[in-house]
């Protein structure tokens, strides 16, 4: 068993898998201990909700462990930190429980938490009267992670969050934190190796290249499409005549000084006259999360919650897709659920394990694309991408998702020679496991009042036919 000083080195190291064990408020048979880690930091007091003095902190290891003693329970306080030639108060990160619960951990196993981007990334929140972003990443087997940012000093030892054991799940409530603040995590493999820094899988805005960081995001966007949204939910797509504009919405018009791009708030105006002028019922936009290389026209997204930072922030896009509607012009999106880029910043190898993708070349990696491909059969992975697409619906009101690169995943052995590719269980080239989530997809997203569109270049029986006569639909 762990010494009680040794897990204050393994603290104060960063590298301690269960920090919320040592640090905040913890009870003794004779009294309350309150420990808190915070190495810039030359001395500590906790103070009441009228910041009285409850007792001094005592430094119980040298690089900046304090600790306090109390008789009594204490349920709320706030910690003094002298810094230098000043003093401030903050409140304790480790005195706050989890919002994220056993059903939540339970469903999220199952790959049946609809409501996946609402619990895990960063969200701006209010705990026990205390605002602050609520952060949560799953990483089932890191041994360590840390939100980091300007606010602790991009440091991996400050704020290292709380492991639950049973999903993968970390999180953490970090108080003072709001919209705008800029987050990376900080993830030890399970041998406690450091990985490269990794954006937030859920992230709803991100710095713009060559940038690569989370930003905190929070909104109260007024929609005016109410009325499109309404007949959406009571007529069909399919039924109505679709004339569809395809747009790369950064190669469709430059500002007339300068070549800069136009912003979305910009097309909202001139793009969506354009369409409507021309008579066209839908504009299908190329993919607008968030991609890294620009070469790419945003088919290698890294952000997938995130509109890309381009042309806007996300309530600009929210502005342009609103115009649309206004405008009685539906928004079909470029939806990429069949790979994903390696950057050292995304999903690949997320924490030191094949978490997102296959571990098997042979099936976790493109030969044409140098891109990597998403486990399909994994529950959370599947219900990792499910969220996204209803997101995407959902939070941005889009109208139809136009599913990129359908035959590459439907086929084991697409683009591969013999002896490159895993046969399913029945010997095909089936990918069995794609086509499962390709129905469960399409059942929900067609629930939510959207419909999908793919983009399949083979024979495949059935892409566009009911789920129910055996088809991939579900209209």
């Amino acid at each position: 068993m762990a010494t009680l000083e040794s897990n204050y080195e393994s603290i104060a190291q960063g590298r301690h898998g269960d920090p919320f064990k040592i640090l905040g408020p913890h009870s003794a048979i004779k009294n309350w201990t309150v420990r808190s880690w915070q190495p810039q930091a030359r001395a500590m007091e906790l103070v009441d909700a009228n910041d009285e003095v409850l007792v001094k902190m005592q430094r119980v290891h040298g690089d900046g462990l304090f600790e306090a003693r109390l008789p009594l329970p204490i349920v709320s306080y706030r910690l003094r930190l002298y810094e230098n030639d000043h003093s401030y108060i903050i409140e304790d990160p480790y005195r706050f429980a989890s919002p994220f619960g056993d059903l939540d951990r339970h469903l999220m196993r199952e790959g049946k938490l609809r409501n996946l981007a609402d619990k895990l990334g960063a969200h701006v929140t209010e705990l026990d009267g205390v605002k602050g972003v609520h952060f949560a990443v799953w990483a089932p087997a890191a041994s360590r992670v840390s939100v980091i940012g300007l606010f602790n000093g991009w440091d991996g030892r400050r704020h290292p969050m709380r492991r639950h054991p049973t999903g993968g799940v970390w999180d953490i409530f970090i108080p003072g934190l709001g919209a705008g603040d800029y987050y990376k995590y900080e993830i030890l493999d399970s041998n406690g190796k450091l990985l490269p820094l990794k954006a937030d899988p859920f992230a709803r805005q991100m710095e713009q290249a060559p940038g690569n960081a989370s930003i905190v995001h929070d909104d109260d966007y007024q929609w005016q499409d109410a009325d499109w949204i309404s007949n959406r939910c009571n007529s069909s797509t399919l039924d109505q005549p679709m004339s569809i504009y395809e747009v790369h919405l950064g190669s469709w018009r430059r500002q007339a000084d300068g070549n800069q791009v136009l912003s979305y708030r910009e097309l909202a105006s001139s793009l969506v006259s354009y369409v409507k002028d021309m008579g066209y019922t839908h504009v299908e936009l190329l993919p607008v999360s968030e991609h890294p290389f620009e070469g790419s026209w945003g088919y290698q997204p890294v952000g997938l919650f995130a509109p890309t930072s381009r042309f806007g922030n996300p309530e600009d896009f929210k502005f342009f897709v609103d115009g649309c509607h206004q405008q009685g012009i539906g928004v079909i999106m470029d939806w990429v659920p069949a790979h994903f880029p390696r950057d050292d910043f995304g999903l690949g190898q997320f924490d030191g394990t094949h978490l997102y993708e296959h571990a098997d070349p042979r099936q976790g990696a493109h030969p044409d694309w140098g891109t990597l491909i998403f486990n399909f059969g994994r529950p959370e992975v599947s219900n990792y991408l499910i969220a996204n697409a209803l997101f995407w619906v959902e939070e941005y009101h889009i109208d139809a998702l136009r599913v990129d690169a359908v035959a590459s995943m439907l086929y084991l052995d697409y683009s591969r020679a013999r002896g490159e590719w895993i046969p399913n269980q029945y010997g095909g080239n089936e990918n069995l496991e794609a086509v499962a989530f390709l129905r469960l997809m399409n059942e929900q997203v067609h629930a939510s009042g959207a419909v999908t569109m793919a983009e399949e270049s083979t024979a495949w029986p059935g892409v566009s036919h009911p789920v129910y006569t055996g088809g991939l639909d579900a209209r």
